[in-house]
C-alpha cells in the first residue's frame, strides 16, 4: 500500500476516542442541570404571566362593564372553591350581587387551567380565596376593605429555588416579582 493510501485510511486511535467521549460526558453533565433550571424558570414565568393576564383582564372588564368582576380559585371551572390553592385553576366572572361567588345570571368571562403538577400557588389572607375589582379598577373585598396582597407561585420539589410573586397593590394593579422561596407551601 502506498503512503498516500495509508494516510487516507488512518482513523482515530482508541485513546483519542476515549478522550473525546470523556470531554463530551463532562459537557453533558454540566449542561443538563442548567437546562433543567432553565425549563423550571420558563414554567414559572409562563404560569405567572397567565395568571397576571387573568387579573389584568378582570380589572379592565370591571372598568369596561362599570361593575364588579371577580377572579376566584376554581377546580371545576363552574364556581368558586373555598379550599385549596390557586394552582387548581380559576375563573373570572361578572359579580352583579357583590358576593364573590358565581351565581345564576352572572356571566362567566374566562376560565384558567390548573397548573402543571409540582407547582403551588398560594395567596396571603387578603387574596387567598378571590380578587375582586370595582368599576374604578380598585381591588376591594366584598366588605369594602382594600384588597392588597401577594400570591406566590413556586415549585414544590425545590426548596430555596426561584419563585414568582404576583403582587396586587392597593390601587388594584397587579405585577410580578421574581423572588427566592425558602420553602414552597402546598395547599
Amino acid at each position: 500500500m502506498s503512503d498516500e493510501a495509508r494516510a487516507f485510511n488512518r482513523g482515530f486511535t482508541l485513546v483519542e476516542l476515549l478522550i473525546a467521549l470523556s470531554v463530551m460526558t463532562i459537557l453533558v453533565s454540566v449542561a443538563i442541570p442548567a437546562y433543567s433550571n432553565m425549563l423550571a424558570n420558563h414554567r414559572l414565568t409562563s404560569q405567572s404571566n397567565t395568571f397576571l393576564g387573568a387579573l389584568h383582564f378582570a380589572r379592565s372588564e370591571a372598568i369596561k362593564r362599570n361593575g364588579r368582576v371577580v377572579v376566584c380559585k376554581s377546580s371545576s371551572g363552574d364556581g368558586c372553591d373555598a379550599s385549596g390553592g390557586w394552582q387548581q385553576g380559576w375563573i373570572v366572572f361578572d359579580d352583579a350581587n357583590n358576593n364573590a361567588s358565581l351565581d345564576a345570571g352572572e356571566s362567566l368571562l374566562r376560565r384558567g387551567p390548573a397548573l402543571a403538577d409540582g407547582f403551588s400557588m398560594t395567596g396571603n389572607p387578603p387574596v387567598a380565596a378571590y380578587v375582586s375589582y370595582t368599576p374604578f379598577g380598585l381591588a376591594k373585598k366584598t366588605s369594602g376593605a382594600f384588597q392588597a396582597g401577594t400570591i406566590t407561585l413556586c415549585q414544590l420539589a425545590v426548596s430555596g429555588g426561584e419563585a414568582r410573586q404576583i403582587v396586587i397593590s392597593i390601587t388594584g394593579r397587579p405585577r410580578i416579582n421574581k423572588t427566592t422561596a425558602i420553602s414552597c407551601p402546598s395547599s
